[in-house]
């Protein structure tokens, strides 16, 4: 269920926020407090977390991205949809083909496997960013090398 709300950009700290209001916030799951969103700013689609505040509403930090994509600044009023983000963390970032052959072919599938899951979630995060196939393949070599000298938590770049 998509929640649509308008919102003033306040600074809180080094930060900008918007307040999301409790008529909103109730009917999101939380998880160990903190409720996952997807959503837009004034048509802009981001993904975020909204953050539990002390006898306060929950607040929804506002990046410099979020800024620019909806074409908004700090004290100007924004319009908001959101809605719960059920996503899982690893699956926004998929195994690259070219990895999972690399893996295949060292017989390293067991040692990717056995990393701590934080561990694969980060490997997988910072190969989904880049942006060039030659990077690419250099950082999964960098990975085949280290899973072959058997570290506990493979480190690329």
């Amino acid at each position: 269920m998509i929640h649509s709300f308008q919102a003033k950009i306040y600074p809180t700290g080094i930060n900008w926020a918007v307040d999301v209001s409790e008529e909103i916030t109730s009917q999101l799951q939380k998880q160990k407090g903190y409720i996952k969103i997807k959503g837009q700013i004034n048509g802009f689609d981001f993904t975020q977390t909204l953050m539990p505040v002390k006898n306060a509403p929950y607040r929804l930090f506002v990046n410099l991205i979020m800024m620019k994509g909806g074409k908004t600044a700090l004290g100007e009023v924004a319009e908001f949809a959101i809605e719960q983000d059920d996503v899982e963390e690893d699956k926004r970032y998929p195994m690259p083909d070219v990895l999972l052959k690399a893996l295949q072919e060292n017989n390293l599938q067991e040692a990717f496997d056995s990393l701590t899951a934080s561990r694969k979630k980060d490997i997988l995060k910072y190969l989904f960013y880049i942006k060039t196939e030659e990077t690419l393949l250099r950082n999964i070599d960098k990975l085949i090398v280290q899973l072959k000298d058997k570290p506990k938590n493979a480190r690329i770049p």
